[in-house]
């Protein structure tokens, strides 16, 4: 089974001058067209959408030319942009929300949590078999998240200040009400009424505001990884798509050999596992997914790599994820 990958990268917009967050982004959509590029809630940031791939080389190839064309444009424009949870120099304000009456909406519902949605992440498709599959393969690569969090981590100020967070994007994300771990379903027929469930008590309009670390996806017949900031190198994301990549194919694998997906219930171990992830990133202690137990984040990530050594020779991309994780774990 060939399982294709893409990227959902998003980007703040800064005046290239003072560094400050600006509501700009729609100078730069003008400039660059739609296809491939989008708005977000806020003005201040832009969404790069990248082609559907089979090979990490491929999907490098592809954000670097995406992030080359953005700096280009925002240079023409006097601003500059910046893969990263958060930047440092920002204000909140309501009167920043994009025209859209969709986004209109949810300024008005949600107040101050979307006034202060000035955060951007990084999201990873992965091809699955079908949807079911997807929702089942949910709470098997769940409990390896956190890991791929730490290494996307690039948010400690806010606002001006440091929050003694690596990872504060995370906080600000999870005070939204369907943000945090994705839970376990027995297909997608009770996921989708559990979705249904949701918006019909109307805290959510649409499956758009499914914002669980992972979910499948609405559109298309992939699993989409939702847990990570925004990433300031592109070779991040790629390690990142990579490690996901081997779990999704791990996941699918395990299914077909008839494993049981249902977990415990005790999603509290998983949000948990996140906080700590977004505290200490690389720099402190993960919660290992095998023992539950603190250690040390170069550990727990090497042992996620020989874990998935098999998935990722599957692919291909064993060699180039190991050299991409020696150099992050390197810095």
């Amino acid at each position: 089974m060939t399982v294709r990958i893409g990227a959902e990268e998003e980007f703040h917009v800064l005046d290239a001058e003072s560094g400050r967050l600006v509501p700009r982004a729609g100078l730069l959509l003008e400039r660059l067209g739609t296809t491939g590029f989008s708005s977000e809630l806020q003005q201040s940031a832009v969404e790069s959408n990248s082609e559907v791939h089979e090979t990490l080389d491929g999907l490098y190839a592809d954000l670097s030319g995406t992030r080359r064309r953005l700096a280009a444009a925002a240079a023409a424009e006097g601003l500059a942009v910046v893969a990263a949870g958060t930047v440092p120099l920002a204000r909140v304000t309501p009167r920043d929300v994009t025209a859209d009456a969709r986004f209109r909406r949810m300024a008005d519902e949600y107040r101050r949590v979307a006034d202060e949605q000035l955060i951007c992440s990084a999201q990873v498709h992965a091809d699955v078999p079908d949807r079911d599959t997807a929702v089942r393969a949910m709470c098997l690569v769940s409990p390896w998240l956190p890991p791929l969090l730490a290494l996307s981590a690039s948010s400690p100020y806010w606002l001006g200040s440091d929050t003694g967070y690596a990872s504060w994007r995370t906080m600000l994300w999870q005070r939204w009400p369907t943000a945090g771990p994705a839970g376990c379903y027995r297909d997608a027929a009770e996921y989708d009424a559990a979705v249904a469930e949701l918006i019909g008590s109307g805290v959510i309009s649409d499956t758009g505001m499914l914002y669980q670390d992972v979910r499948p996806s609405a559109h298309q017949r992939t699993l989409e990884l939702r847990i990570g900031d925004a990433c300031p190198r592109a070779e991040t994301v790629v390690l990142i798509a990579g490690l996901f990549r081997a779990l999704v194919r791990d996941a699918c694998h395990r299914l077909e050999r008839g494993a049981d997906p249902r977990c415990d219930g005790h999603h509290e171990r998983l949000r948990a596992a996140a906080w700590r992830a977004a505290r200490s990133g690389l720099e402190g202690p993960l919660v290992d997914p095998w023992t539950r137990r603190a250690a040390p984040a170069h550990l727990v990530l090497r042992r996620m790599l020989h874990r998935l050594r098999p998935a990722l020779e599957a692919s291909g991309d064993f060699g180039t994820v190991r050299d991409l994780l020696d150099e992050a774990l390197a810095v």
